[in-house]
């Protein structure tokens, strides 16, 4: 009988052996390929409407979007356009006592286009990104001299003002302008697809078409233009939603934890 019952137990210890193995896959499975969601990032620039909400001289509005093509590599875009009075004057402490020489408006459009390339590496389920990116951006405009008056370092028939110009506006209408852009960025995923960015831009100016009696003080999408250097800077705060189109596997490094680039 006691032989019976040891046969039965290791009877059943082996077929119970024998059913685990078989409920378990031990052949080698790859736990390193995900899929990364590859879309289109469409947005607005608020920088612009605040700026407008705080500066009547200024209105302007601009669109952001960029493409994902490779796991860090990003087609972008912007096209705007903005329209701003400036003026000139010599002394400029206060508005009640500056001596304005001349006040000018300009507006036209704009579009950039390059890329970004992302260097942070995310952890598996993030999609923040910390950019470095590069655009070619194009410009046409119109400027419109408001009214000036006519500098004369002789004060003596006009001692507390300088001499009349003309308060006619004059259109000059057809200007244009090319310039190279460089960026330095970050874009954080705030909610599911929705993403608050933040970048800053060194330009640099390659043409720029002017009128003949009176020079682009102010380019829009590049700002300010310089007397005595073609560089410029600008900034940008956008909020964009992100449209996921397609997955695509990819796989993560060995021996790390899987992130999604």
């Amino acid at each position: 009988m006691l032989r019976y019952i040891i046969s039965c137990s290791l009877l059943l210890s082996i077929l119970t052996s024998s059913a685990q193995t078989d409920s378990l896959d031990l052949s080698p499975r790859d736990s390193t390929s995900f899929g990364q969601r590859y879309g289109l990032r469409i947005g607005v620039d608020l920088s612009k409407p605040i700026r407008a909400l705080l500066d009547s001289d200024y209105s302007g509005l601009e669109f952001v979007a960029d493409y994902r093509i490779t796991n860090k590599i990003y087609i972008a875009a912007e096209f705007g356009n903005e329209e701003k009075t400036s003026f000139e004057a010599l002394e400029n402490i206060d508005d009640l006592n500056r001596v304005e020489i001349y006040n000018y408006t300009t507006s036209g459009s704009y579009i950039k286009l390059g890329i970004d390339y992302n260097t942070y590496e995310n952890w598996y389920g993030m999609t923040n990104s910390i950019i470095f990116g590069a655009r070619y951006a194009g410009s046409t405009f119109s400027q419109t001299l408001n009214n000036y008056t006519i500098y004369d370092s002789n004060r003596y028939w006009n001692p507390n003002n300088f001499a009349p110009g003309s308060d006619a506006p004059q259109e000059f209408s057809g200007l244009n302008a090319t310039w190279l852009e460089f960026l330095l960025g970050i874009k954080v995923e705030l909610f599911a697809n929705l993403y608050l960015g933040a970048s800053v831009r060194l330009a640099y100016l390659f043409t720029n078409t002017e009128a003949d009696s009176f020079p682009n003080l102010w380019i829009p999408g590049f700002n300010k233009v310089n007397d005595n250097s073609k560089f410029g800077v600008g900034y940008n705060y956008s909020i964009s939603y992100f449209i996921p189109l397609y997955r695509k596997k990819a796989k993560a490094k060995k021996n790390e934890n899987p992130v999604e680039e």
